[in-house]
């Protein structure tokens, strides 16, 4: 069974691949990681749960936790790839009473050598590793730089205050706006891995994927939307809300979240994606959310961030992805 390349100190931590009875410890772990590490998001027991549940990933090879003495968990990482991808995700995190140890490196360290691994024995060359890193948690930053990552890719975090007043977008006749349904999912999904296909790092979305992404908890399909082509019938353009009910703890206000949009190119410059941002907020807004809130790759040539700052969005944090050789 893998486990990383441990230091003499670190040995007062026992590793083995998480299971599912692992699942409540390592929630509670990810927790006492955010009181400290202040993140704007933190992961939902669906989201370790679907750990165990996608085909793509062999939790007992690609996973590795550390307990202490007492059977409590106090580091974990893991690995993430898509099938024939030579991109490997990375994921980790330590106790914030048993950092400065080593650990965190030699986790990262596990993780490379398990990438390098996975993707050998698929028969991918060039690989490469991908870790992201809020730009407020400077411990995870040095961690990934000691390890010989780059940073590849600036990320912005942007709210609007929906007590502001939000903008009437025109939509030509020919397009109708229809609320996000099942009848439409696959529709929208085939259009988001085409609207897609051109944006950096990003990878198509496989029906497994889709599935977890539209019945996760946080997914609200009264925010999500679709642009339909009267003429045709196709979807061209959609957008996927979510809502996470610590918000207001975590960022301070309620908000309804953005999670994907995207116009097809056949439709791209016809206001597609302002009128489905209005829309969306004005649902959000009647909803009794506080802000409308997303998240832009800062180096979209798209224009995206200026899209949204024209329709009032502020930045409010940042974060990079960190990359690095196998």
């Amino acid at each position: 069974m893998p486990t990383p390349v441990l230091t003499p100190a670190d040995h007062q931590l026992s590793w083995h691949p998480i299971t599912n009875a692992d699942i409540d410890g390592w929630e509670a772990l990810l927790r006492r990681m955010a009181e400290v590490d202040k993140p704007d998001w933190i992961e939902q027991k669906a989201d370790l749960e679907e750990v165990f549940s996608a085909s793509k990933n062999d939790p007992s090879l690609d996973t590795v936790m550390g307990f202490d003495e007492e059977g409590t968990p106090r580091a974990f990482g893991r690995i993430s790839a898509n099938a024939g991808s030579n991109l490997v995700h990375a994921f980790g995190g330590v106790d914030p009473v048993w950092r400065r140890r080593g650990i965190g490196r030699a986790i990262h360290e596990w993780q490379v050598e398990r990438a390098h691994r996975r993707l050998t024995d698929a028969g991918i060359p060039d690989g490469f590793i991908r870790s992201y890193v809020e730009e407020n948690n400077p411990g995870h930053r040095a961690l990934m730089e000691a390890a010989g990552n780059r940073i590849t890719r600036w990320f912005t975090e942007m709210t609007r205050d929906l007590s502001e007043e939000i903008p009437e977008v025109d939509l030509d006749p020919e397009f109708g706006i229809v609320t996000f349904s099942d009848d439409i999912s696959e529709a929208v999904r085939l259009a988001h891995n085409e609207a897609f296909q051109d944006h950096w790092g990003s990878e198509p979305r496989d029906e497994e994927s889709w599935h977890f992404t539209v019945s996760h908890p946080e997914f609200r399909a009264e925010w999500s939307l679709a642009v339909i082509d009267n003429a045709s019938g196709e979807v061209a353009a959609y957008e996927i809300a979510s809502y996470d009910p610590e918000s207001k703890q975590l960022v301070g206000h309620d908000e309804g979240y953005t999670e994907l949009l995207g116009v097809r190119r056949d439709w791209r410059g016809r206001r597609l994606a302002p009128a489905l941002l209005a829309e969306a907020m004005r649902r959000f807004k009647a909803d009794g959310m506080e802000n409308a809130g997303l998240g832009v790759d800062t180096e979209n040539p798209s224009g995206a961030l200026g899209l949204y700052e024209r329709m009032g969005y502020t930045p409010t944090r940042r974060s990079m992805a960190f990359e690095r050789l196998l």
